[in-house]
């Protein structure tokens, strides 16, 4: 990996193209995978537990469950015509997402899409699917 000027130069994106750390990627099914420039991916990862607690005695008992959770906010700013391709994405098949953290496709799902037309800000809120049946490469 190559760091040229604060950026992350050498990660290969779904294209095979070389991909930049403020680069997204995002298809459905059988489509193109539509890249998305100058977004800021936050990635919230939180681990399912389950808790018992034992009424009359003291503490309770935490049990990892091992299942991972990742959410996953874009932010940034586009033009009307890179987020209509999102919304169309948005609107029919099954998204998959490549998430750039671990360099990896997953099938994923829109929890809520946010964009204002008069200043191009954009907040798309992807949940990552559990299933890995069908990966795209």
């Amino acid at each position: 990996m190559q760091i040229n000027a604060g950026t992350i130069t050498n990660i290969v994106g779904p294209l095979g193209l070389h991909m930049e750390i403020n680069e997204c990627f995002i298809t459905t099914a059988g489509e193109d995978w539509v890249r998305i420039e100058n977004c800021n991916v936050h990635m919230n990862v939180k681990r399912r537990l389950q808790r018992t607690v034992i009424r009359g005695n003291e503490g309770d008992d935490l049990l990892d469950e091992g299942a991972e959770s990742a959410i996953y906010t874009i932010t940034g700013n586009m033009d009307m015509e890179k987020y209509k391709e999102v919304l169309r994405i948005f609107r029919t098949d099954q998204p998959f997402f490549h998430d750039p953290f671990e360099d990896r496709q997953m099938k994923a799902l829109f929890s809520s899409i946010d964009y204002d037309s008069a200043t191009g800000d954009y907040e798309f809120v992807l949940m990552e699917d559990a299933e890995q049946d069908e990966i795209m490469s």
